[in-house]
């Protein structure tokens, strides 16, 4: 029996298959997951209920479970507030890894590309929650 903080058997095998620079994609309930993701992606369906799971709480079990080196998150229109998701994310991160900001679609873009080898779905409500990880070293 697994004792760890990812007990999902198809999230560690996923994880376990990223090297140093791939990228993991943590997405909100909105996100088109198989239209904007590419086709080798493994796409992970973690949605229970609307709400549950949200993207901070799959982040905490990331940020445990694989080094992370960068991340990238969608930003949205000009004169918009940033989104609140966003200083949830730089506490997770203990300030020390920056957010780097993507319009809509140059996310999506990115997240089409071949290196984007796992996509987690949560039932996240919240707009603008989607967050792109780069796998560090050990």
């Amino acid at each position: 029996m697994l004792k760890g903080k990812c007990i999902n058997a198809q999230l560690i095998n996923a994880l376990a298959h990223c090297g140093h620079g791939d990228k993991v994609l943590i997405c909100d309930g909105n996100y088109p997951v198989d239209s904007c993701t590419n086709e080798n992606t493994e796409k992970i369906y973690l949605q229970l209920t609307s709400g549950i799971p949200n993207v901070t709480e799959v982040l905490r079990v990331l940020v445990d479970s694989i080094n992370i080196e960068q991340s990238q998150v969608m930003i949205p229109d000009e004169g918009e507030e940033e989104p609140s998701i966003f200083s949830e994310f730089r506490e997770i991160f203990l300030n020390k890894i920056e957010l780097n900001e993507l319009g809509r679609y140059k996310f999506y873009d990115e997240a089409k590309k071949e290196d984007i080898r796992v996509a987690i779905a949560t039932g996240e409500k919240r707009v603008f929650s989607n967050i792109l990880l780069t796998v560090g070293v050990v």
